[in-house]
């Protein structure tokens, strides 16, 4: 038998140190994935207020003006309402914030407990019926740049 001292191996030190580095990639990672969904989820936003413009546009056709009787134009009537419209991938709400005869405003806010509440550069997007596009920071700073 051979009973030779020379055992190859790692030791508990330098496995703690291998398990910390990957502990620490991995956060790293993880929030750079998380900032990557965040950015791609903005697109929510984006694609459900040009589309309510348009149906808003058509009520506008139709009608000759953005706030019609309740019943006449039914995104108005959402739009309008105390609730809003949640976006088709629930990570928005989209409310009319000012609706007149001639014009309207309309603001997509993070719906709560979703991923994009966490979203702190891009708290609120905002177009209104001249197509103008602007986005506010949870600081309500102006944002529109990062955003859109």
């Amino acid at each position: 038998m051979n009973s030779s001292k020379n055992i190859k191996g790692f030791t508990l030190i330098e496995l703690m140190i291998v398990v910390s580095i990957v502990g620490i990639l991995a956060g790293i990672a993880y929030s750079s994935y998380m900032k990557s969904i965040m950015k791609s989820n903005r697109t929510d936003a984006k694609t459900e207020l040009a589309d309510f413009s348009q149906r808003l546009q058509r009520c506008f056709t139709a009608n000759g003006k953005y706030d019609t009787d309740n019943g006449v134009c039914a995104i108005k009537d959402s739009l309008a309402g105390t609730d809003g419209v949640t976006t088709r991938g629930g990570f928005y709400v989209v409310k009319a914030t000012n609706i007149t005869s001639a014009a309207y405003t309309l603001t997509a806010t993070p719906a709560a407990g979703k991923t994009q509440s966490k979203d702190s550069d891009c708290a609120s997007f905002i177009l209104d019926s001249k197509g103008k596009k602007t986005a506010k920071n949870k600081s309500a700073a102006d944002s529109t740049d990062k955003c859109w």
